[in-house]
């Protein structure tokens, strides 16, 4: 099942399964910082309004804005 990264809480690991149609700049960016499909990774913060979301992927932090969040599509690990 493929949920967004909003979706997910804190401690929550997943892998990426895609990006949403129409969002090619966020989907290059994402790409770009590492995020290709099947990577795993781990949800570390949300901040309390939901903006940014921070995440454990490839032994580095990365800090997401909710709008560039929003383009992965991700599969819970289980």
């Amino acid at each position: 099942m493929e949920l967004r990264l909003k979706d997910l809480s804190v401690g929550d690991s997943a892998e990426v399964a895609g990006y949403a149609s129409g969002e090619a700049g966020y989907r290059d960016r994402l790409l770009a910082m590492g995020l290709t499909r099947g990577t795993s990774f781990t949800v570390i913060r949300v901040a309390p309004l939901g903006d940014p979301v921070e995440i454990d992927v490839r032994g580095f932090n990365l800090t997401l804005r909710k709008n560039e969040a929003s383009v992965l599509l991700v599969r819970k690990a289980q």
